[in-house]
Order: structure tokens, then sequence, then C-alpha cells
């Protein structure tokens, strides 16, 4: 017996910038809905313009009124918009914020109540969506909120490697202070716990990066090594948490020590986002860990300057949609292997 088709909820992101192109572009390709159920949360008049804009003919959208309509054959869309919104491609809008926004409150109502069963997210314009429903700096903190998560991690994939961070979307002057003992701590056993549960690594090894320059050069540019970034690490060892390090940021990724690591713990956004994207531009990956759902995200922004150009990437997307449905799987697999390690066991193999 086969297993049933992964239902991903997908949002549409803003309505200006490359969400639809990359939707459409991906699932273009009838191998991918092989795959999965795709529900797309977002606007059938939006989506007819993008399809417009971009000249695509044999694609269409399969409109359904709630998630449990989903044909598993077709491209489904949920409508979340009403019928004045206007298309200002390449534009930040009112309207792409408020559309970015409806998309998401209506697909996590709907994880929620186990309709779908991943989210993938499509990118957002974070000055737009502000207002009064949303005071987040991204969809991280917005899903870690959503979720009444104390604790979630921004974990950035790739084939090559997978960077987290301690310290997320925060301006750099506030990273000193918020690089604390507890909070490395706290990502590190998020870290460890997803690559176990989700990416089905048995006893992963997680590089930790220091803060300064060199890793603090045994306190000569900085003691943050020495009084936290150490101490966490030597804490975390005593859980039984593989962490190495603190490693000097520059020299690690230099010289492809990297390789030699299931996971990096880098301390701020930019430390690990930029030689992250630097390597995987076009195929990098946004994961949540730490949520009690699966939510991934292409590792790209709305790219406003091609949006309706035909131009855009969906490489990023399309990853994005695969790993989402194997963290699934995987998730689900050692969920029943916990309950009940015996029971995926052949006896005969015994």
């Amino acid at each position: 017996m086969s297993e049933e088709k992964v239902r991903v909820g997908i949002t549409q992101g803003d309505i200006n910038g490359i969400g639809y192109e990359i939707i459409i572009k991906t699932f273009s390709d009838p191998r991918v809905n092989e795959l999965c159920i795709p529900i797309v949360y977002g606007s059938p008049k939006v989506a007819a313009y993008h399809r417009k804009a971009l000249n695509v003919e044999n694609f269409s959208f399969n409109q359904i009124k709630d998630a449990s309509e989903a044909n598993s054959r077709r491209v489904n869309i949920v409508n979340c918009m009403d019928e004045n919104v206007r298309v200002e491609l390449g534009k930040s809008t009112e309207y792409g914020g408020m559309g970015s926004l409806q998309a998401l409150k209506a697909a996590v109502v709907d994880i929620k109540a186990k309709k779908i069963d991943v989210l993938l997210t499509g990118p957002i314009n974070k000055h737009n969506i502000q207002g009064q429903n949303f005071q987040f700096p991204g969809h991280t903190e917005y899903l870690a909120s959503s979720f009444d998560c104390k604790e979630v991690l921004m974990l950035m994939i790739s084939e090559v490697m997978k960077v987290g961070v301690v310290t997320g979307h925060v301006p750099i002057s506030q990273v000193p202070s918020m690089i604390t003992k507890e909070a490395i701590l706290s990502k590190l056993r998020i870290l460890n716990r997803s690559l176990i549960q989700d990416f089905a690594i048995r006893r992963p090894r997680i590089a930790v990066l220091g803060l300064n320059p060199h890793a603090g050069d045994q306190g000569v540019i900085g003691v943050e090594e020495q009084q936290i970034i150490i101490p966490a690490i030597n804490e975390a060892n005593n859980e039984g948490i593989v962490a190495l390090g603190p490693y000097p940021a520059d020299g690690f990724f230099g010289s492809e020590n990297f390789v030699k690591f299931d996971a990096i713990l880098a301390m701020y956004h930019d430390q690990g986002l930029a030689p992250f994207k630097t390597v995987n531009f076009d195929t990098g990956i946004n994961y949540t860990a730490g949520l009690p759902v699966i939510r991934t995200s292409p590792a790209h922004g709305t790219a406003y300057e091609i949006a309706g150009k035909g131009e855009a990437s969906p490489n990023s997307f399309r990853q994005a949609l695969y790993l989402a449905v194997d963290l699934f799987n995987n998730r689900k697999m050692h969920a029943d292997l916990t309950s009940n390690p015996l029971q995926r066991i052949d006896p005969e193999s015994i």
C-alpha cells in the first residue's frame, strides 16, 4: 500500500512579486504533482493575472472553497482575497501586504485544523505586511507566536550545508547583548532535535561559530567565546549533544571545514546567511525548526525587479517543496519508531 500524498499548503506571498511565477513554473511539470497535493492560499484573480503576464497557456488552478475539497490530481487554490484586489507588478503596495497576511492566516488556521500537512510560504515584503495584526520581523517570528512556541530556529538548508542562527532578524547593534549561554543552549537543543527527528541523522555533529573575528583569539579580540560560547558548548556536550567549536567564521567556511558537520550554528544572521547564500542562492531553503508543524520557504525574497518578466528561477521553491514532503515523512517515521520501536522490524529478518 503506497503512502498517502502529502497535502502542501502554499501561501501566495506578495502578489506583486515572483510568488505566482515560481508556483506556476514548479507545477507546470506534472511529475511534481505526483508527489503531493498542492493547495495555494491566494487569489484566483491574481493567479490569472500572473499567468497572463507570463503568457502561460497550458496551466490552470482548480478553484476550491475549502482545503478539504482539494483535487489530488490538480493544483488547487483557495481564495483569500476580495475581488477588488489590484496587482501592480514590481511595487510594494498595501494590497500586496494585505494579500500576504490573509493567505498566511488562512493557511495557519487550516494546518492547525489538519486540513493540510505542511506549510510552504511564498516570499513576503517584511515592510508592507506590517500592521495591527502583524508586528513581527518575518514569517519565523509570526509562526512561533501562532503556535505558542517560546523558541524556534531559523535553519537554512541545502545539499551542501545546514546553517542555523542564534539571533535572527535583529539589528546588529543588539546582537552582543542577545548572545547568552541560555540562548545558545536553547538553539543547540532545537537544532539537535530537528536533525534527529526531521532529517533522520542518528547522532548529529554541530559546529558552533564564534562571535568575534578569529573567535576572539583567546580573549584578545573579545571575551564572549570564553565567557559565554564555550560554557554553552560544554553544557550541551554534557547533555549528549555533539557540539564543537567555537570556530572563526571566515576560516571555517573558507577552508570548507563545514563539510565535516551535519549543521552549523552561527551567532547572527549575516554571519551564517552570507556564506550560505553565496554558495546556495538558487537552491537554498528556509526551514523553521522547533515548530509542531513543518514549514519551509524559498531562501529568496519578492524580487520585484523581475516580477512578471518570466526570469524568476523556481529552483529554491521546488527544493522547499521537496524538503517539506521529506521532512513530514521523516517526522512521521520518527514518531512511529519512538512510540513503537519494534513495529517496523521485519520478523523474518530476525
